[in-house]
């Protein structure tokens, strides 16, 4: 296998998670990097857990991302096909060939009769596992004479094929991020290998599909770590080459200290109120908010951890509370996180089929492609000089696989901002201008003021709607103005100065260095501090002491809109 190449496989049973954008992401960034190719593969077997439109979600998820595949489902390629539902006869035909190896064996065992001898190890304090230890004591073709076998098939009986583990065999296995490891094959099971159905498993399918497609390096989530051993044997079996493997830490839930606040408690209080008598249906929804509010209100003390500790003099409800916390707030980021703390998990809006319930994306959120992508290749990866804002080409230039972390990457919702902010300020005021336009603001108002709007605020910009947001005052006329600055700007004498300076603005050219000039010569004329002026004139503009310079903001709305907002302030405070 001389040429790299990788494969990004999903499962179409839901929307592309952070975890699954960051995996695609450094297939593609290793791929590019050594001059490879990426193929996108969608492993449908799972049809109990099919999502309706989950697969056209993820192509236009990695399409926003700017992580374009160089064969998939849409676009082919000359190992198509790339949905595993339409390789059927491949698998078969590999089926058969595993079966007359030593293996591989066909297993009757029914559901039932299998939930039975759960039963008896459990009654007996063990746990039962399908296994070199327990196989020739089950109904399968070890056990079986060929006779018995072939009547059983003859008759229709339904079967799966297991993966015969060999004993006592010690793997040495090899992960180009985790290093050298060693499993013995006496605590591994007898995996299924094709389900009843005729279908594989993911463990069978996946294998015959990277040989197939030549899969040089396979780079996976860590929970595919314990399967190491069982796909190195799978190789070994089918007298394949293995490729490269590289498993990726979790990432991880973010500090909640950095998301609760007196804003947002009561929200988040009621959603882990919620997913918590949901799970302990015996407590009320009352008691159990109570508590868990009186946690969050300590979020950010120092002592919040150590109030999640066991405690003899818990009551039920209390002890119950804090286990379900503890495990609420660490561990793997997951969907419920994003639902329940108001930040996004997925990169595009998803729509449920089943409930209609929309969970917010990213791109919906008003991120940017490239500050998302440049916030996902950090959890996890560190490039050199521990620089932070990259493009995804020097991503490609940069990457290395052997620099990606062991430990797991935290989240950060305030860092995923950060990066926006950043990328906001890189965009070209032209570009920001294109964003706004195609968005579903009402911005009413000339093209060229636009532009000039956009050069004025996006510096304070996290979002693109934050130009629109911060710089509503440009858009529409105040309706109120701030009682704080109210009493700070204006005084008994402020009205006349402003009715005398509105009537110096009928004959001023309105350009910003024209009307800078006019506003220092009016209060060095009248004797008043540049204050005096300034600030209640920002006040009637604005409706707060608050935007760019008050010049900038008088040429933009205009002669006749300036006039008239400093007039109306002027009613507004006799």
């Amino acid at each position: 296998m001389e040429k790299v190449r990788v494969r990004f496989a999903p499962s179409p049973t839901g929307p592309l998670h952070l975890g699954g954008v960051r995996t695609a992401l450094y297939d593609y960034l290793f791929a590019k990097n050594q001059g490879g190719e990426f193929v996108l593969r969608i492993e449908d077997t799972d049809t109990a857990r099919y999502v309706e439109g989950a697969e056209e979600y993820i192509e236009e998820a990695l399409e926003w991302c700017g992580i374009i595949p160089d064969e998939s489902p849409k676009k082919g390629g000359k190992f198509a096909p790339y949905r595993q539902s339409e390789r059927r006869d491949i698998y078969d035909r590999y089926t058969e060939q595993i079966l007359k190896t030593d293996y591989a064996y066909i297993a009757f065992d029914t559901a039932e009769e299998l939930d039975v001898i759960r039963a008896e190890y459990e009654a007996k304090g063990d746990v039962f596992s399908y296994d070199n230890k327990t196989r020739n004591r089950l109904k399968n073709s070890l056990t079986l004479s060929e006779e018995e076998v072939q009547k059983l098939l003859d008759e229709k009986t339904p079967y799966v094929v297991r993966f015969k583990m060999p004993i006592d065999r010690t793997l040495n296995l090899v992960d180009i991020i985790r290093g050298n490891s060693s499993v013995n094959t006496n605590t591994l099971d007898d995996k299924v290998l094709v389900k009843n159905d005729g279908m594989p498993t993911y463990h069978f399918a996946n294998i015959i599909d990277d040989h197939e497609m030549e899969i040089s390096h396979v780079i996976r989530g860590e929970e595919w770590l314990p399967s190491l051993g069982l796909h190195t044997l799978l190789y070994e079996a089918m007298a394949w080459e293995a490729p490269e493997f590289a498993h990726l830490s979790l990432i991880l839930k973010p500090d909640v200290a950095t998301l609760i606040n007196k804003d947002n408690i009561d929200s988040i209080t009621k959603s882990f109120t919620e997913e918590f008598v949901m799970k302990n249906n015996k407590f009320s929804f009352d008691e159990s908010a109570v508590i868990i509010k009186s946690f969050f209100s300590e979020v950010k003390s120092p002592r919040f951890k150590s109030m999640l500790g066991e405690n003899d003099k818990d009551n039920e409800i209390t002890a119950s509370v804090k286990q379900f916390l503890k495990k609420g707030l660490s561990g793997k980021l997951s969907k419920r996180d994003g639902d329940k703390f108001g930040f996004p998990v997925f990169p595009l809006n998803f729509t449920d089929p089943a409930t209609g319930n929309v969970s917010k994306g990213y791109r919906e959120s008003g991120y940017l492609p490239e500050a998302f992508i440049n916030m996902v290749a950090l959890l996890g990866w560190s490039p050199a000089d521990d620089k932070e804002i990259l493009p995804l080409e020097d991503m490609v230039k940069e990457f290395d696989l052997h620099k990606v972390h062991k430990a797991g990457a935290r989240f950060s919702k305030e860092k995923s901002e950060w990066f926006n902010h950043q990328y906001i300020q890189l965009k070209s005021d032209e570009e920001l201008f294109q964003i706004l336009k195609n968005s579903d603001l009402n911005l009413n108002i000339e093209d060229e003021k636009l532009l000039k709007i956009i050069h004025l605020m996006k510096e304070r910009a996290t979002f693109p709607k934050d130009i629109y947001e911060n710089g509503k005052f440009f858009f529409e006329a105040p309706t109120s103005y701030d009682e704080k600055a109210s009493k700070k700007a204006w005084n008994d004498e402020t009205s006349n100065i402003l009715s005398e300076f509105a009537t110096t603005l009928e004959s001023t050219e309105f350009t910003s260095e024209t009307l800078k000039q006019a506003i220092h010569d009016f209060a060095e004329n009248k004797g008043l501090g540049m204050g005096k002026v300034m600030m209640p004139l920002r006040l009637a503009l604005v409706g707060e002491l608050k935007g760019p310079d008050v010049p900038d903001i008088l040429e933009i709305i205009g002669k006749q809109e300036s006039i008239a907002r400093i007039n109306n302030a002027v009613n507004n405070f006799k």
